[in-house]
């Protein structure tokens, strides 16, 4: 089980983080700030609720 929560932690921060690197080259830098914390919170709160 925490094979498969790591493996889909690690997709949607990659996803998440490219389409930050996405949205910082068409100019939308602010939206891009905020993505990347989404992306941040997606790879660290796992570590705080499911993986104690």
């Amino acid at each position: 089980m925490n094979l498969f929560i790591y493996l889909m932690m690690t997709i949607l921060f990659a996803y998440t983080t490219g389409f930050s690197i996405s949205l910082w080259k068409d100019k939308n830098k602010p939206g891009s700030i905020v993505v990347f914390g989404l992306a941040l919170v997606v790879a660290v709160a796992p570590f705080f609720t499911i993986l104690k």
